[in-house]
């Protein structure tokens, strides 16, 4: 997805928001301008979490270590594993398979909201707010159909994972998945390095998914899915899929365009994505890539 004006401005708003209370202010002038010129020079294919992926490694040459989300990671993983149980019991209380796949979907994209890379705060009391009215959401029923359809005789999905916390939801997804379509060889690909709250290899560990199905981690820290950066198993993985679902805004900028059947799951957090799905802020997309023009 091509970076848009809008874009633009929020990754300069970031940054300078990112360093406002230092207090030399020669050095945080030079920083922005190289951020500036980061951006200025990118490509037309360039995306906003691959010219994050850059940026980080000019703040780290500048200011040292990038902020530490591990606290918040086990945080959140822990938070939605306690509330797994009760997640689950409202999944399986669909009338029919439709039905409880459908919420097992609303639930996956409604704890989409734990993202520390389109928000500075995620709070806890709006995301059980959430999570108290996901089973109400809209989720288009075509779509659905067509997934569902596509799913019986699909031999492999590929799952694009986001972030932590959101993760555990994921888990309970997939567990339906399995059940209603066990010929089904499920992949979970995660992030291959840390960054901000996505989820890495270790961390899908420690909520129990790796119990569950096969997790690998994509071979780099940006906070997406960015095709020249992938590892050889995660390319491979991707490309060998008959169905993919994509989880987040971040996977949604760095992979839409690339020609795969993939469905999109996940929340609108920011400007640009509630002017282009015509959405509410909070409100949750469920699109297939070729019913998306641009």
């Amino acid at each position: 997805m091509k970076i848009s004006a809008t874009c633009i401005r929020c990754l300069l708003d970031r940054q300078e928001e990112r360093i406002r209370q230092m207090e030399d202010e020669d050095v945080k002038s030079a920083y922005l301008k190289e951020v500036a010129g980061i951006i200025a020079s990118s490509g037309e294919d360039a995306t906003a979490p691959y010219l994050v992926y850059g940026i980080n490694r000019v703040y780290r040459r500048y200011f040292g270590s990038l902020p530490d989300y591990e606290k918040e990671k086990k945080e959140f993983n822990a938070l939605m594993l306690g509330l797994e149980s009760e997640l689950e019991t409202d999944i399986r209380m669909g009338t029919d398979r439709e039905e409880v796949l459908r919420y097992a979907l609303n639930y996956a994209r409604t704890a989409n909201y734990i993202d520390y890379g389109a928000t500075n705060h995620v709070e806890k009391e709006t995301l059980l707010g959430l999570l108290r009215e996901a089973k109400g959401e809209a989720l288009d029923a075509a779509v659905l159909k067509s997934l569902r359809n596509e799913l019986e005789t699909a031999g492999k999905l590929a799952y694009l994972a986001d972030n932590c916390g959101e993760i555990v939801a994921d888990k309970l997804l997939i567990k339906i998945l399995k059940e209603q379509y066990p010929q089904l060889e499920i992949t979970v690909i995660v992030r291959g390095m840390p960054v901000l709250n996505d989820a890495v290899p270790g961390d899908a560990e420690d909520v129990g998914l790796t119990d569950m199905v096969k997790v690998i981690g994509n071979g780099n820290g940006v906070a997406g899915t960015q095709w020249n950066l992938l590892s050889e198993e995660a390319e491979h993985a991707l490309s060998g899929a008959d169905v993919i679902l994509s989880k987040g805004q971040g996977n949604f900028e760095t992979i839409h365009g690339c020609g795969l059947n993939i469905y999109y799951l996940f929340l609108c957090k920011c400007e640009w994505f509630t002017k282009r799905f015509g959405m509410e802020r909070l409100k949750g997309v469920f699109v297939n890539e070729r019913d998306i023009a641009g």
